[in-house]
């Protein structure tokens, strides 16, 4: 390996010391927003959630990228949203922006030329109009039915020219309007997973009475029918175990594999499943996550959970089920 000398030693203080700094800059700006959040912000907030239609994002440059990744949050939060390119709008797409919209327009001096047409569409139909700019007293600031005003601060690049810290307040900004709709709303880890069905999110997600199976797969006996006749059942299922249900539907115990060895002896075969079952066992609701029942199973030690609704099974779930589906 080769050895520091002191010249990159100084080059690589120089780049953590840049680097820092930047964060510290961009940090500042944020809490300097946070602070000076006030009637404006709960305003735009109104103007949003009363949407009956879309939230349209637009914004040309940088402040397009950031509106981009602001519609996609406001839309798998609840908010449904659309990206509008503001050239594209002026050729034909301001045709995607109804009357039961609102729009959102981003521009950092509030002077950006695409966006002059898809401003007069918003004032011409009467669509309501949140701008978020860095200037109150510009065309965007102005023509707004709400205008969202970034504090005034440096840019992190050293000439004070390329959109750093704007573009990281305009980011954090629709994110705070995303999350306060998502809260307002009520939104819940179920909404979120309907939406979020692919990847990891959607994995994380899934609930029991995903991945369970049901009625004629799970394997179950009467407590009065013999052992012999519930290893059948154990070996046609092949879920290693057999619920023991009583005349009124409830479970009331389990039959296991481990069950059968305990209780090996030569007229083992002729006992009843009541009198081996292991009762009270672990069970789930199909409501809650599958990562729960999997934790469950591994802190327990065991391979198979029943899913039961006020104590009457409705579903088995096996370890496998959730490895296969990848949670985890």
């Amino acid at each position: 390996m080769t050895p520091m000398t002191n010249k990159t030693v100084s080059t690589a203080q120089a780049d953590l010391d840049s680097a820092r700094r930047v964060l510290a800059l961009e940090s500042q700006a944020l809490q300097s927003m946070a602070d000076g959040l006030d009637g404006a912000f709960l305003k735009a907030l109104d103007i949003l959630a009363a949407v009956a239609g879309r939230v349209v994002v637009s914004g040309m440059g940088k402040s397009g990228h950031v509106g981009h990744k602001i519609a996609a949050t406001l839309a798998s939060t609840g908010t449904p949203a659309v990206f509008v390119h503001p050239a594209e709008a002026s050729h034909g797409d301001l045709g995607m922006i109804t009357a039961k919209d609102a729009v959102l327009a981003l521009s950092n001096s509030g002077e950006t030329a695409e966006l002059s047409d898809l401003i007069a569409y918003t004032r011409r139909f009467a669509i309501p109009l949140v701008g978020i700019t860095s200037r109150q007293a510009s065309s965007l600031g102005e023509a707004a039915d709400v205008a969202l005003v970034l504090p005034t601060m440096s840019e992190a690049c050293p000439m004070g020219l390329a959109p750093t810290t704007s573009t990281t307040m305009m980011l954090a900004l629709g994110d705070a309007l995303a999350v306060t709709l998502l809260e307002r709303r009520g939104f819940t880890a179920a909404d979120f997973q309907m939406l979020h069905p692919g990847g990891a999110l959607g994995r994380k997600l899934l609930k029991v009475s995903d991945l369970m199976h049901r009625d004629g797969e799970v394997p179950l006996v009467k407590p009065e029918q013999s052992v012999a006749e519930a290893l059948l059942v154990m070996t046609n299922k092949r879920f290693g175990c057999a619920g023991v249900v009583g005349a009124d539907g409830l479970l009331a115990g389990i039959v296991t594999d481990g069950d059968l060895r305990r209780h090996m002896s030569d007229g083992m075969l002729k006992k009843t499943a009541a009198e081996i079952m292991t009762r009270d066992p672990k069970t789930v609701r199909p409501q809650i996550l599958a990562a729960e029942a999997l934790r469950i199973m591994n802190a327990s030690s065991i391979t198979t959970l029943f899913v039961v609704e006020a104590d009457k099974p409705v579903g088995i779930l096996h370890v496998h089920d959730c490895l296969r589906a990848g949670v985890a």
